[in-house]
């Protein structure tokens, strides 16, 4: 599986070294569905921001 981790794509890399780091803390899964879904919330505003600036 390592091997083709190594090949995936940066954003399945990622994904996996997420789940792994969350799964570590013993976490609720509410409460990292919750954390979530600010992280996503704060990227998405990120996003726009240089997506504004590109044009």
């Amino acid at each position: 599986m390592a091997d083709s981790l190594d090949n995936a794509p940066e954003h399945i890399q990622l994904a996996v070294d997420l789940i792994m780091l969350l799964e570590q803390h013993d976490l609720s899964p509410q409460t990292v569905l919750d954390a979530l879904e600010i992280v996503k919330s704060d990227f998405q505003q990120k996003l726009a921001i240089n997506n504004k600036m590109d044009n």
